[in-house]
């Protein structure tokens, strides 16, 4: 492996050395440019929710650090045999979801591929001084998250066509709900530390909280709320395979009760697209915070805790 030296710079506020969701360069006292891409292969067969599930999952990052989305720019693989009506309706959809978050979308690149990808690269405007990072979690601080998991389950699910319509109908709700609402209340509550969850699961992301903050995480397994369906479906061996190499990856970095089902561990390591933002809030806000999330109609419940300071593998147990 070459060795790779992030690179530092006195504007550059946040790279990837913390494995934050994108990158902040700050270019004054007043405007920091977020920068962050992402884009992968379909999860329904709708081209149109394809392509609004894609732009989420990319726009959503803008969100996970404090800011706004400002400009989109589209990333296509697309095989130039198919009917370029599908390609069509996958950017309609994205564009409906840009738009949605007032960005604009000005350009883009697309290539012949036999497999077809869609996403974004998306520049964001944030102040200096209210960009929130991952790497901020402080002992005390209570952990939230602002919509349901198992949206990987379910996309397994609908791969299998063994999916139900009430199940297909919760996954595409959420997996094309912009993470708009949820930032407003935590830029006017403030809080320590945010991230959203995606491929990593909701485990990996808190290690990567974790590991940022140098900070000890419990996370309460049965205070998660999953997708209708996704733990029957998880029941069934419905589970991609994403979840067991997270799980493989964070062998080492998590530490689990008991007395917690071997399904719920699955689903908590289980890949998510377009998940909600993961937070970490002081307790004296926690009451503000559910207030604000409550004021926008937004999901919110608590999820964990954070401990100490020193980072020790994440302890996954029952509240």
């Amino acid at each position: 492996m070459l060795d790779f030296k992030p690179p530092q710079h006195p504007d550059l506020l946040i790279g990837i050395d913390t494995r934050d969701d994108a990158g902040v360069y700050r270019l004054n006292s007043e405007q920091a440019v977020i920068q962050t891409v992402d884009f992968f292969t379909p999860m329904v067969d709708d081209p149109y929710l394809f392509g609004q599930i894609a732009a989420v999952n990319a726009i959503n990052d803008v969100y996970a650090m404090g800011g706004k989305p400002l400009l989109a720019m589209n990333i296509v693989c697309f095989p130039a045999c198919e009917d370029l009506n599908i390609l069509r309706s996958i950017i309609d959809g994205g564009l409906s979801k840009i738009k949605e978050a007032g960005a604009l979308l000005v350009g883009g690149h697309t290539i012949d591929d036999n497999e077809p990808k869609y996403g974004l690269a998306v520049t964001g405007l944030v102040h200096p001084e209210q960009v929130i990072g991952n790497a901020g979690a402080q002992p005390g601080d209570v952990l939230f998250l602002t919509k349901p998991i198992g949206n990987g389950i379910i996309a397994t699910a609908i791969k299998a066509e063994m999916i139900s319509e009430a199940s297909y109908q919760e996954g595409i709700k959420w997996m094309t709900m912009l993470n708009n609402h949820a930032a407003e209340a935590v830029g006017k509550v403030g809080v320590h530390a945010l991230t959203d969850v995606t491929g990593f699961g909701i485990v990996g992301h808190l290690y990567e909280m974790a590991a940022g903050s140098r900070v000890e995480i419990e996370l309460y397994a049965n205070q998660v709320q999953f997708m209708e369906g996704a733990l029957e479906y998880a029941q069934m061996g419905l589970i991609p395979g994403g979840a067991y190499k997270n799980r493989s990856y964070l062998q080492d970095k998590f530490v689990s009760d008991e007395d917690i089902d071997s399904t719920v561990l699955d689903i908590l390591f289980s890949p998510e697209t377009a998940g909600g933002l993961l937070i970490s809030a002081a307790e004296g806000q926690a009451g503000a915070l559910l207030q604000a999330m409550q004021q926008r109609q937004c999901t919110c419940f608590m999820v964990g805790r954070v401990l100490n300071k020193g980072f020790k593998p994440i302890r996954i147990k029952n509240f």
